[in-house]
């Protein structure tokens, strides 16, 4: 029996010290800074922070708030100056997003860049705008068309589903290989997870529409094409349209009669 009360003692100690620490320790990181309790914060880090916020892995409460974690308002507090990321059109989204977690991930060691995009995240803020909610709890319209008058795509006078709510061109236009022969409807053929289209099948390599998909480059329209392109292929009578006569499909480095060559 005397040992069953020792023992109740000892454990009943324990929980007290417990609770005390888990309401002393962010206590005291929240007024005193984590250099208050330094062997807390080497025994409380998941893993080394990315080269860019090396320098705040002792100073945890910039980022992380007690019993909360990581507010956005603490990553805004740093990255909202930053004109030049919100300038440029593959990040200016960057504006009205909250959410930074969705595709910011941290502590994953210096060498990995903390970012891994997330599309839900970013469709989920598109369609539900916390502040205006119609009377049956839909996501309003007046927010989706509010995020893409951000994303510079509006479309005010029509309904915005999940496919076409993220304006793809806005971030991802100057990066278009396709040279917007097909637009900018991305999500017709492409998915959010990954870019590759399951089941895409290249025409036949006697296929001679070409230009259909595959727009020439800028050199090709120039003088350029008639002085070397037009020589080394053997076709001096080839038009520009007329891919098929020197390229291959398996790459366009592939020349006719040629080889692989790679002039630039």
């Amino acid at each position: 029996m005397a040992l069953v009360k020792i023992s109740g003692a000892i454990y009943l100690a324990l929980g007290v010290l417990g609770l005390a620490a888990a309401v002393l320790v962010p206590v005291t990181i929240y007024r005193s800074g984590t250099s208050a309790l330094p062997t807390w914060g080497r025994l409380a880090i998941p893993g080394p922070l990315s080269a860019a916020h090396a320098f705040l892995e002792t100073q945890c409460e910039n980022c992380h708030t007690p019993n909360v974690g990581i507010k956005a308002a603490s990553c805004i507090t740093c990255h909202a100056p930053d004109a030049f990321a919100l300038g440029k059109p593959a990040t200016a989204f960057h504006a009205t997003i909250q959410e930074c977690r969705g595709c910011h991930i941290e502590h994953q060691g210096r060498d990995v860049r903390p970012i891994k995009i997330d599309h839900s995240v970013l469709i989920t803020v598109a369609l539900q705008d916390a502040s205006a909610r119609t009377p049956s709890g839909q996501p309003d319209s007046r927010g989706v068309a509010a995020l893409l008058r951000s994303l510079g795509g509006a479309r005010e006078n029509r309904p915005v589903s999940e496919s076409d709510a993220l304006d793809c061109a806005s971030c991802h236009g100057f990066r278009d290989k396709h040279r917007t022969l097909f637009g900018q409807q991305c999500a017709d053929c492409h998915a959010t997870e990954t870019w590759k289209i399951a089941g895409f099948l290249h025409p036949s390599p006697k296929s001679q529409d070409c230009n259909q998909c595959h727009q020439a480059p800028r050199t090709h329209f120039m003088m350029h094409f008639g002085m070397m392109d037009q020589g080394i292929t053997g076709q001096r009578s080839a038009r520009v349209e007329q891919c098929y006569l020197c390229h291959q499909t398996d790459s366009f480095n592939n020349i006719k009669g040629v080889g692989w060559f790679k002039m630039h």
